[in-house]
């Protein structure tokens, strides 16, 4: 399993996930710059995500939708704040609604994701960072952990087809 720890900081406001894979980390980086591959990871296995938009630049946007076995669909919109190509990006995550739009009143994280190359392929840390300790617990109780170790964990399959 790609994924390591899994740490939330309530006093710093922070949950960070650390994850290795045995893939160069330019080809774990591909994942993530290539909207129809994080499709494929994006979300736990039985909620495929959609990206809508996806501009992977410094003030793009993207926008996604997971669908759930039902067939409902749970939006979410990313802001690109920053981008240093293989080893960095940033940016402000948030729920969306059926529209794709922002929903206010819902907690809205700052996110740098880095990879750095290991000995055997890539370590990728995950850094989330929230305004407040409630607007963490909430995702927390929501299942963000074990939602985000479950999408992570896909990568695998994906760098091994």
């Amino acid at each position: 399993m790609p994924v390591i720890s899994a740490t939330p900081d309530l006093d710093n406001l922070t949950l960070t996930i650390t994850a290795e894979f045995a893939a160069p980390v330019d080809r774990v980086w591909q994942v993530y710059a290539d909207p129809r591959q994080l499709e494929q990871i994006w979300g736990p296995p039985t909620y495929p995500a959609t990206f809508v938009d996806f501009d992977f630049a410094p003030g793009g946007q993207a926008r996604y939708y997971m669908t759930s076995p039902e067939g409902e669909k749970f939006g979410g919109w990313w802001k690109f704040t920053a981008i240093d190509a293989t080893t960095s990006f940033s940016f402000t995550d948030g729920f969306a609604d059926g529209d794709l739009n922002p929903v206010d009143g819902m907690p809205v994280s700052t996110n740098v994701y880095e990879f750095s190359p290991t000995e055997t392929g890539t370590r990728a840390v995950y850094t989330s960072t929230y305004a407040s300790a409630e607007d963490l617990q909430k995702v927390l109780e929501m299942g963000v952990v074990e939602g985000a170790s479950m999408a992570i964990n896909q990568i695998d399959a994906l760098l091994a087809a």
